[in-house]
């Protein structure tokens, strides 16, 4: 569950290692964001010479949140920090980077970010 100017780890390779979430793309007046779902972040903190720069604006994808979620067979799902995986473009749902860090939730895969999944070291 993030909201607005929340701060996220990046759990891939594109040079971006923190982004600040500042929008919803598509869901109106909701507040909050839950894993699986596809976020307009700025990038707050990249390393020198990547594909991304600090100040771009770019879609990403939740694939860890620190609040627990609760899944349908009755078990919660919860990670150690806030992460996601920038997309490479608006309506794309493939992945910019070539390398997934990390565990990454089912949800992710539910929500068919299959090409996510297939690069991440492990699912939960």
């Amino acid at each position: 569950m993030l909201q607005l100017r929340t701060i996220l780890n990046v759990a891939d390779n594109t040079g971006a290692k923190k982004v600040s979430m500042i929008g919803m793309a598509k869901k109106g007046n909701r507040h909050y964001a839950y894993l699986g779902e596809t976020i307009t972040v700025t990038v707050k903190k990249a390393i020198p010479y990547a594909a991304v720069k600090q100040g771009d604006i770019l879609q990403a994808v939740i694939v860890r949140t620190r609040k627990e979620k609760r899944r349908k067979d009755g078990s919660y799902i919860r990670f150690d920090n806030n992460a996601c995986v920038i997309l490479a473009g608006p309506d794309i749902k493939d992945p910019k980077g070539t390398r997934i860090f990390g565990p990454i939730a089912k949800e992710v895969k539910d929500k068919g970010f299959n090409k996510i999944v297939s690069l991440a070291e492990e699912i939960y």
